[in-house]
């Protein structure tokens, strides 16, 4: 591989192009934290009342997630024979449909289990766009990143989920404290969805104005003569595909537990406040996108496997005695998420250049979004489920358990990573 410029250089982010290509990741996981955070009301509006909605809500959560892998390939494909930047264009533009359609949903008690079918429905249109976003948004960064410079250019990435998390959460806080139980119930839930939708309009505005990376024109013809593509990653990288697997098990693990499990979890199980809740995750969240940019720049500087080592070591000894702080009170829970999330910024901060990095350009929209995306549907799809039903059967520790082992898994994954700091992609 050619080694690219000194990263010492002085060099001019492109801020508005980084926000542009991000902004359509923010309203995508905008809209899927929303619905994890507000999942209790969802189920009490949109499902039979009963012991089991909240169960059923996450089912449905769950179910979206493998909707994911198809999207990937479709999308990935779609992404890597005719252009990141239509396909950006379409994954925002379904998502934020689907976020307006949820927000305006009747209630079970209106029409019935047509309420849940239609939310099956939406979620779905999510899911498949979702699987699109992440790859083709991963792919786009990278390649307009000078090879020096990659590190920085991807915290973009988590930067604006970040964001639209915190902003999810922020509403939580004050929806819950401004509108109280009842009006919650009757309609302060939608209030987050038909935002989503709003600022997937505005994602839109921003995407169009994008140009197509150099690295896609180069190789648009080479993706467009391959037969079996998908196939074409398992025979000619595997091990690239199973690297993906391996600490992508780990991420969205992170992800889930922190950014959503973790608060109905929180609420309907260890009995904290609500609003404590949202408080806290706000700010932890604040810190995860504060330390994007700065774990960025020190893969940039000092590689990316030790950087990842770290993450998964601290997530590995961490996991079991964090759970053990979440319980009612506001400093035990700002530790809980404010550790967990700022270990978790040592893979975010580089997710789309460590997936980049893996595939050549002519299958790497399509590499990442079907391995990726798979391994998501897997672990991170099942999370809120599988920490509410081991709630339900009073094992609710064993989750955190299984977060350590995917750590031990994944860091011996990412041992066997080669260094790319500082090389061109393929």
């Amino acid at each position: 591989m050619v080694v690219g410029p000194d990263i010492t250089e002085k060099h001019r982010l492109p801020v508005r192009k980084l926000v542009a290509a991000s902004v359509g990741n923010a309203v995508e996981w905008y809209d899927w934290t929303v619905y994890a955070t507000f999942s209790t009301y969802i189920a009490n509006a949109l499902f039979e009342p009963g012991s089991k909605a909240l169960l059923a809500t996450f089912v449905t959560y769950a179910l979206a997630f493998f909707f994911r892998p198809l999207g990937g390939f479709l999308l990935g494909r779609f992404a890597d024979t005719r252009g990141r930047r239509p396909a950006m264009i379409l994954t925002i533009v379904a998502m934020a449909g689907a976020s307006l359609a949820i927000g305006v949903l009747p209630t079970f008690a209106q029409v019935g289990w047509l309420a849940p079918v239609l939310l099956l429905v939406a979620r779905i249109v999510q899911g498949l766009s979702m699987g699109g976003e992440v790859s083709n948004a991963s792919a786009y960064l990278a390649e307009i990143a000078p090879s020096g410079r990659r590190g920085r250019y991807s915290a973009f990435f988590y930067i604006s989920t970040g964001s639209a998390v915190l902003v999810a959460s922020l509403l939580g806080y004050f929806l819950t404290n401004g509108l109280g139980k009842a009006a919650m119930q009757d309609y302060g839930w939608r209030i987050p969805f038909v935002i989503g939708g709003v600022l997937g309009l505005v994602g839109l505005v921003l995407r169009r104005a994008l140009d197509e990376t150099e690295q896609f024109e180069e190789n648009k013809d080479k993706a467009r003569r391959l037969s079996n593509p998908l196939l074409l990653t398992l025979r000619q990288h595997p091990k690239a595909v199973g690297q993906l697997v391996g600490f992508t098990m780990l991420s969205t693990l992170c992800y889930y537990t922190f950014f959503s499990a973790l608060t109905p979890f929180a609420i309907n199980t260890r009995k904290a406040d609500a609003s404590d809740v949202f408080l806290a995750l706000s700010i932890g969240t604040a810190l995860f996108v504060a330390l994007q940019y700065p774990m960025g720049a020190a893969a940039d500087r000092f590689g990316r496997k030790p950087q990842l080592l770290v993450w998964a070591a601290a997530i590995a000894v961490s996991s079991y005695p964090l759970s053990t702080l979440v319980r009612p009170g506001l400093a035990n829970l700002v530790v809980v998420f404010c550790v967990g999330l700022g270990f978790y910024t040592a893979m975010t901060s580089i997710a789309p250049a460590i997936m980049s990095e893996l595939f050549p350009t002519e299958v790497r929209a399509l590499g990442i979004g079907a391995w990726y995306n798979l391994t998501v549907a897997l672990f991170g799809g099942t999370a809120p489920l599988v920490v509410t039903a081991l709630a339900d059967a009073g094992a609710s520790t064993v989750f955190f358990w299984y977060l350590t082992g995917a750590a031990v898994i994944a860091f011996f994954v990412i041992l066997t990573l080669p260094e790319t700091k500082g090389a061109d992609l393929r």
